[in-house]
């Protein structure tokens, strides 16, 4: 493919070297020595690329410029000048031009600029794609290798690094990267199935034990309450159904503002508010909820709603560890409590801890189930995470983190569990008081290939409640779904490919838990 570009210099005659180096490049070179021709020429042919004087006779460079954007918007355009005068940069870089190069330019400064603005998505996709290759086996080894929770988070933060890296990239690469994903995620299920209830043990108990991971119960404990102890005003905020990869797609919009601690924790089982979110707030395992304050916890079969006892699970919390912090709660479901919050935001200062739930993501997740729309605007992983930055850019979400980077207060950003994208049906047999869950049932007359699920026979031992003595728990893995077999095609044609929740893989449970605090405090 030749590429046109369009040089515009009143001067043109003296670069004559430096276009004949262009045209054995491999470009085609058109010239004109004043803006008027350039515009002229312009309104006739596409350029890729224009390179553009500034110090021009009759039409300036900027007039130039402007005219240009007016005629073709998206055209690149490098501004090559005498000028070092700081506003003629700035005027420039606020017309959004491609590059500025200060006269003498050589020839080897003009290609690098046009590999940039012309060549980048070629040669950044290319050098992608073989840079992922080269690793293919190290990641392999990598999963194979994996032997700890903290292993198993590496394993998870690398592919989403390279699905980050290629997810604009055309190719076998990404089938590849999906493969291998596929594969961490089934060794990640026999992980968890060798030893939850081995870290069950220990957390039910309040045992440290530092083989197990950091989970819900351990939110306040390990980051909520030593900064508190510090002295700071501290934010909880807590976005519903939030994935690591989601996190590192909206890092860049708040990464000028704060400095940021990553980590990670892992949801405890079933990985859904009603008990992950819940586990956060009480520091409790649901069991040790409902025992202990039964009016707080809401059946499975209750129609009333998982989370609507939030705010007093903190409080009972605050008072078993003898902590005297004030605290708000607030939850945020559309725009206008949203804006509604940042209204209140002086007043909250009043306050030690602010604890924050944004509830987008999960509504997303499942309008994405129920709208054809929805699906198809969200129809990729790639388009799923772009949603979500697009969500969190635009929205009052965006205005909160940046008025808190105004304060001193130290920010706990972090969520009750992820979702994963489930394809495949796995038969269960349940009667009529089974719950509705995709990802887990629970249930005293369950029937499933217990090859295909991970089964929890006794509850109590997981910290999970046990509404008759037979009730047993078990967990989809992977990408799999539970799907009854009345209705069965009905239902997993319905189901396949939605984003869900409540099981077993990396993205549901190896979650964002980050710290940020004000670069200018």
């Amino acid at each position: 493919m030749t590429y046109r570009l369009l040089w515009v210099d009143d001067e043109i005659d003296l670069l004559k070297a430096h276009i004949l180096f262009l045209e054995k490049k491999g470009y085609d070179v058109d010239t004109a020595s004043n803006g008027y021709d350039a515009l002229d020429m312009c309104q006739k042919e596409r350029y890729d690329l224009i390179l553009l004087d500034e110090n021009m006779p009759g039409l300036s460079g900027l007039e130039t410029l402007a005219r240009i954007k007016d005629l073709h918007p998206a055209v690149p355009v490098v501004m090559v000048t005498k000028s070092e005068e700081e506003n003629i940069m700035n005027q420039a870089i606020g017309a959004k031009i491609a590059d500025y190069l200060i006269k003498p330019v050589n020839p080897t400064q003009i290609l690098l600029s046009l590999k940039k603005n012309i060549h980048s998505r070629e040669i950044v996709s290319e050098a992608t794609q073989t840079a992922y290759q080269q690793n293919f086996g190290r990641l392999t080894m990598q999963i194979n290798d994996s032997l700890t929770i903290q292993d198993w988070m590496e394993v998870y933060k690398t592919i989403v690094r390279w699905e980050l890296e290629l997810q604009d990239v055309a190719g076998e690469m990404k089938e590849m990267l999906a493969m291998q994903k596929r594969e961490a995620n089934n060794e990640f299920s026999k992980f968890v199935r060798k030893n939850y209830m081995k870290w069950m043990q220990t957390l039910v108990r309040h045992e440290q034990d530092n083989s197990r991971p950091l989970m819900s119960t351990d939110i306040f404990k390990s980051h909520v309450f030593p900064a508190l102890e510090q002295g700071k005003k501290v934010f909880l905020v807590v976005i519903d159904n939030f994935r690591w990869d989601q996190w590192k797609t909206i890092l860049p919009e708040i990464a000028s503002v704060f400095n940021i601690e990553e980590s990670m924790y892992c949801s405890i089982l079933p990985t859904a508010t009603q008990y992950a979110r819940n586990a956060i707030f009480s520091g409790l395992m649901p069991i040790e909820i409902e025992a202990m304050f039964p009016d707080l916890w809401v059946d499975e079969d209750s129609e009333q709603g998982k989370n609507l006892n939030e705010s007093p699970m903190i409080q009972t919390q605050l008072e078993r560890f003898r902590k005297r912090h004030t605290f708000s709660y607030s939850k945020v479901n559309d725009s206008s409590g949203a804006e509604k919050l940042l209204q209140q935001l002086p007043s909250m200062m009043n306050y030690d801890l602010n604890v924050v739930v944004l509830n987008f993501i999960d509504m997303l997740s499942h309008a994405r189930t129920e709208s054809r729309m929805v699906r198809e605007l969200a129809n990729s992983e790639a388009a799923y995470r772009s949603i979500t930055q697009s969500w969190f850019r635009h929205s009052a979400a965006s205005d909160l983190f940046r008025a808190l980077a105004e304060t001193d207060c130290r920010i706990v950003l972090t969520t009750d569990h992820g979702s994963v994208r489930a394809y495949n049906p796995v038969k269960v047999v349940g009667d009529k008081n089974t719950n509705t869950n995709l990802r887990y049932k629970l249930g005293k007359n369950l029937a499933y290939n217990a090859r295909e699920v991970f089964e929890i026979r006794e509850p109590r031992k997981a910290g999970l409640p046990a509404p008759n003595i037979s009730t047993a728990y078990i967990f989809a893995q992977n990408q799999d779904f539970l799907a009854y077999p009345n209705n069965y095609n009905y239902y997993v044609q319905y189901y396949r490919d939605t984003f869900q929740h409540g099981g077993i893989s990396m993205e549901e449970m190896l979650i964002p838990l980050i710290t940020l605090e004000s670069k200018k405090r």
